[in-house]
């Protein structure tokens, strides 16, 4: 397995757009995301031809369903020699807890992917909450949520780097913490409410970072990816 803090998201539509690109950077120095539109058009035979490449994949469908259906899902997952995989905390205890059995009941503990859960997407504000009838604050239920999936058994959460100093100190150092929303800068969050850069969200305690479109469109992704590597290396 790669040390590389970085995953790329591959924002693509099409399988050959994405193969195109990961064909130019390499694979020690970033893992790779596939999220629901491309895995929806191009499907495991993408995932295969991403392996063969050497990638580490971590597959982004964000389960949300009853118990059975979210640990089936996880089970074939498996399957498809993924790094990492993802459900919605918002799901419950129970699903959870039925995902993560999956897994373990699926083979050796040392080879089953990752199991994360995503708390409040990082395009929600308060406001956002507040229609869904939730009247904590963001970290609040970020901090519920973690709470409840730790407790269900999983590796970690995916938030953003506004809430991961805070899970940091209530969770331990060994809960892994996924964050999106990573912008190079502050001058174009796009669609993210929450948004931190490479180094701050490191220092605060995250273990991973997704970053789509500052590497995905930038001129030389090679460079961006170098770039970002050796920054947050300064804090190891």
């Amino acid at each position: 397995m790669n040390k590389s803090r970085v995953i790329v998201s591959l924002d693509f539509s099409e399988a050959n757009q994405a193969l195109d690109f990961c064909k130019t950077i390499d694979p020690v120095s970033c893992k790779i995301k596939v999220g629901k539109e491309l895995f929806t058009k191009a499907g495991p035979t993408l995932l295969e031809k991403l392996r063969f490449l050497d990638f580490e994949i971590f597959l982004d469908l964000k389960y949300h369903d009853i118990p059975n259906t979210v640990a089936n899902a996880c089970r074939v997952a498996v399957d498809l020699d993924i790094w990492m995989l993802n459900v919605h905390a918002a799901g419950g205890r129970k699903m959870m807890e039925a995902a993560y059995e999956s897994l373990v009941k699926s083979g050796s503990s040392k080879n089953r992917p990752l199991l994360v859960a995503v708390t409040v997407l990082t395009s929600m504000s308060s406001d956002d909450l507040l229609e869904l009838g939730i009247t904590n604050s963001i970290g609040d239920q970020v901090l519920l949520l973690s709470k409840l999936a730790k407790s269900a058994g999983l590796d970690g959460v995916v938030c953003s780097g506004m809430e991961v100093g805070k899970l940091r100190h209530e969770l331990g150092k060994d809960f892994c913490l996924v964050t999106p929303g990573i912008r190079l800068d502050d001058l174009n969050n796009d669609d993210q409410e929450r948004i931190m850069t490479p180094y701050d969200a490191i220092k605060a305690g995250s273990n991973y970072l997704v970053i789509g479109r500052p590497i995905t469109r930038a001129s030389d992704p090679v460079d961006i990816i170098n770039i970002i590597n050796k920054s947050i290396n300064l804090l190891d």
